[in-house]
Formats: structure tokens, sequence, C-alpha cells
């Protein structure tokens, strides 16, 4: 019988992905706690022997402001919220390297055996956000992939910027050499839309989930390869708060069961979250991510599971 597949994939973004919403005085410690987390997370990865799957902003490549500036995609986006506009932050502001670049870290990630350099996007597109359209979004991946090459990487898988994504998305970073997207899970409370159209029944519903079995436990067959192939999302690590450190014994069961199960069906169990959610209660969440981590390792002892990259399972795929 195949293996069930362990797949992790970690939304690699510093303050791009938090800064339309936060400001560097309330959150800028947890995003400069990064460059700790990260080393910490490939040693424990190497500990468990865990593949991962990092979908880097392609901003992130570069040493500084004046390197950025001199990589502009041909086309950029629009968006009526000014807010989400990222060259407009990019012209007003300094750019303190900690905060905004990181080329060491991908060094690092990409040195270490098992782990796999995807893409975020250059700017940490917004898909769904009003005002933005196909040819921007092409420019937008293109440069992300121009500069990674440049780097020395191939960019071969996706995530999705706050999981926005439609058709037209996806054919594009077909079109472009992209061969793997991570989908999001296969219930209506998880459909990709945009910011103004979430609404708080959508996130309290999504909250309880990851307590109480309420949509499944989300794990996938391996795909076919006919044209761009998705790696749905399965369950996002929500890390640790002390308001529902009473409720972590169940997060904990409903990540257990749904690996366990996917082990058993020969399925892929598909865990993902940002470095920065680990930036508060550090220890609490490393330590929660272990207990995960251990239950894999007892499957793979087992020899019913094992952990593939995004594009390690594209390769494996059916029809290869």
């Amino acid at each position: 019988m195949q293996k069930g597949v362990f797949t992790i994939s970690l939304d690699f973004e510093l303050f791009w992905g938090v800064r339309d919403h936060r400001s560097l005085a309330d959150y800028g410690a947890s995003i400069s706690k990064v460059h700790e987390i990260i080393p910490r997370l490939l040693t424990l990865f190497e500990k468990y022997g865990v593949h991962c799957t990092w979908a880097t902003v392609g901003f992130l490549f570069h040493e500084n402001k004046a390197a950025l500036l001199s990589a502009m995609p041909t086309l950029l986006p629009e968006y009526v919220k000014k807010e989400y506009d990222p060259y407009g932050y990019i012209r007003e502001n300094e750019l303190a390297e900690e905060f905004h670049f990181a080329p060491d870290l991908i060094r690092s990630i990409a040195g270490c055996p098992g782990q796999e350099i995807a893409t975020h996007t250059y700017s940490h597109f917004y898909t769904l956000e009003k005002n933005t359209d196909a040819n921007q979004f092409r420019a937008d991946i293109k440069m992300a992939k121009e500069v990674a090459s440049q780097k020395g990487y191939s960019l071969q898988s996706i995530v999705f910027p706050r999981n926005q994504y439609g058709e037209e998305h996806i054919a594009i970073c077909r079109e472009l050499g992209v061969k793997v997207y991570r989908g999001n899970e296969s219930s209506v409370v998880y459909k990709p839309l945009s910011r103004a159209d979430e609404h708080l029944a959508r996130r309290a519903i999504r909250l309880v989930d990851a307590y109480l079995n309420l949509t499944g436990y989300h794990c996938h067959p391996f795909p076919g390869k006919e044209g761009i192939v998705n790696i749905p999302a399965s369950r996002f690590l929500r890390p640790y708060h002390p308001r529902f450190k009473w409720l972590d014994h169940l997060k904990f069961k409903r990540i257990r069961k749904s690996l366990q199960y996917a082990a058993a069906n020969g399925l892929i169990f598909h865990l993902w979250w940002h470095p920065h959610n680990f930036g508060n209660h550090t220890e609490e969440n490393f330590q929660f991510l272990e207990r995960i981590l251990q239950v894999y390792k007892k499957l793979q002892d087992d020899r019913t599971m094992e952990s593939l990259t995004l594009n390690e399972i594209y390769d494996r795929s059916s029809g290869q």
C-alpha cells in the first residue's frame, strides 16, 4: 500500500505579509525574531526528517532597498485600498533590512536537506483585491522567477498570499512554469475570498474547526499531472495563545488524528503556518510543533508515512 505523506509549507514573508494591517511598533519584535526562529525550525526538521516548502516573498531575495528598486515588475498592482500597495510603502520608507530582506536565511534554508524554496509571489500580491488584473499578476510572477533565478533558485511551487486565487491566476502560474500550488481546504468556509468579502461567521467556524472536526480531515490523494498540480492545505497550525491554552489538547488531537488518517489511507496531510507566528510565545509554539513531529516520526518508523516537499510530491505523482 502507498505510504501517506506529511508535507509542510511555510509562508515566509517577514514584514511584507503584515504591513497593511500591522506596524513595526506593535509587531516588529515578532518579525525580527524570525531570524532566530528559522534556524531552529531547520534544526527540528532535520532531527525528524521533515521536508518543507518555503513559500518566499520575492522581495526577501534582495540585500537592501537599492537592490529591490533595481528590480521592479513591468506592471504594478493598482489596489483601490492603498494600504495593500507595497510599492508606495517602498518609496516612502527606509526598509530596515532585518524586517524586509533575508538572503542569508534563504541560503541557509536551501542548504539544508529536504527544503524547497518556492514563491509567495514577488510582492505578496493579493489576487482577489479590487483593481488588480491578470497582467499585473503575470508581471509579478515573472519578476519573482527572474530574481530567484539570478540567485540560483528555480521556483517550482507557489503559495498564494492570503490564500487568494482564481482559475486565471492558476493558469498564469502554469504558463510561467510553476508546477504546484497550495490550494485551500475543500470546504466553503475556506473558499478564497477578498478581505472585504470575508466575514465573522466564516472566521468563527474556522477557529472552532481547529479544535473540533467540523469540516473533515482534509487529507488528499496523490494528484495526477495534468497541468499545474494542486496540493491542498489540510490544516493551519494556529499559534499558541494563553487564552486558548486549555484547548491545546484538542488542537493537538485534531492534527494527530488527521496525520494518522493520512498514513492509514495513503493520503497527503498538508500543514502550514508562517514563521512569524512563532514570534510570540516562541517556546510554547516549538514544544507543540515538536509533539506533532513526534507523531510523524512514529508513523515514519512504522513505515506508513514519509515527508515530501510540494515539488517532491509532484515528482512522485502518477503519470511521471
